[in-house]
């Protein structure tokens, strides 16, 4: 009985390792397209890792992540967007611009493909609608091109002072292709006149800012762009060594000492898009997955560098801020 028993035993613990193999979970493998740098998206990538997280994907458990990243060279995403589908990855997550959502549209017909946009996805021709995009292309958008008008109130309110202001725009990001015209209108229902820049360039930068300065701008405003994000450093230091009054889409030229910023909250769109992706993961199907309309924005303000510039804040303005670096 003892022997039948230890048999009986052994052929159990024989299949352990079988059951145990059957229950591992399902590795799922997304790509992770940017034209930006690891570094300057670290945070990024953890709140679109939070957001696959909420749709129970965890990264190490069932669930790899393919990070390719283009470094700002914009013209390395082809191929990059091409190696991530020789990888046979389930989603590309193209983050960082139209310009990765480009490139990784380019790469698959097939593959199911989630962005990142500050544009209007249908005008520059990502989806066929909001609702329905049709394709295997959804994602995430803020239409960053309709922060100029808010921009420019928010500079006027500022500086009451001004009556020409300058807009630096990159004439190669699609993020950008209706921001002139609307801020134009803008500026003319305030009584002031809009000067627009071009800089697709480091170089082309710092000619901007002095551009600007010869033409007697009071005030700055800086496209949404993720060129100039991974140039913040340099656009900062170009205001201040040229007095400029200068505001931001986003929040981390504040933090690097910029003036004032406002656009929308770039991690909590890392983060819906993380949830488009894990719906997908799910088995959702990108052509009838409506693109997600980022809301969140954030209004930031360094008054250490007000003070430098000679500005007062109104209190009005510190009431509104959701930050305010001191």
């Amino acid at each position: 009985m003892r022997r039948r028993a230890f048999i009986a035993g052994l052929s159990g613990a024989a299949a352990w390792p079988v059951v145990a193999r059957a229950q591992q979970p399902t590795m799922h493998v997304v790509g992770f397209l940017s034209g930006r740098s690891h570094d300057e998206s670290a945070g990024d990538a953890v709140a679109f890792r939070d957001g696959l997280k909420e749709m129970g994907y965890v990264e190490g458990r069932n669930l790899a992540i393919e990070y390719r990243w283009a470094e700002g060279r914009i013209e390395r995403l082809p191929e990059l967007a091409a190696d991530l589908v020789r990888r046979q990855v389930a989603v590309i997550a193209a983050v960082g611009g139209n310009n990765s959502a480009m490139a990784a549209k380019g790469a698959t017909a097939t593959i199911p493909i989630v962005f990142t946009s500050g544009a209007d996805p249908v005008k520059v021709g990502l989806v066929a609608s909001l609702n329905r995009p049709g394709g295997n292309v959804t994602g995430v958008s803020w239409f960053a091109s309709e922060l100029g008008p808010k921009q420019l109130g928010l500079m006027h309110e500022l500086v009451p002072s001004i009556t020409i202001a300058a807009l630096i725009v990159n004439p190669s990001s699609p993020e950008l292709a209706s921001q002139p015209e609307l801020a134009q209108q803008a500026a003319r229902s305030i009584g002031l006149q809009l000067d627009v820049i071009s800089a697709r360039s480091e170089t082309d930068i710092d000619a901007a800012f002095e551009t600007a300065v010869l033409r007697h701008a009071g005030a700055g405003i800086v496209g949404t762009d993720p060129f100039f994000f991974s140039r913040r450093d340099q656009i900062v230091a170009q205001a201040a060594q040229h007095g400029l009054p200068t505001i931001y889409f986003s929040g981390a030229f504040v933090v690097a000492g910029g003036l004032i910023s406002y656009g929308n909250s770039v991690s909590d769109a890392y983060y819906r898009a993380g949830v488009q992706t894990g719906r997908l993961l799910h088995g959702a199907m990108p052509n009838d997955l409506p693109v997600d309309q980022a809301t969140k924005f954030e209004l930031v303000i360094n008054l250490k560098t007000a003070k430098s510039l000679g500005l007062t804040v109104p209190s009005s303005l510190l009431a509104r801020a959701d930050e305010v670096i001191e």
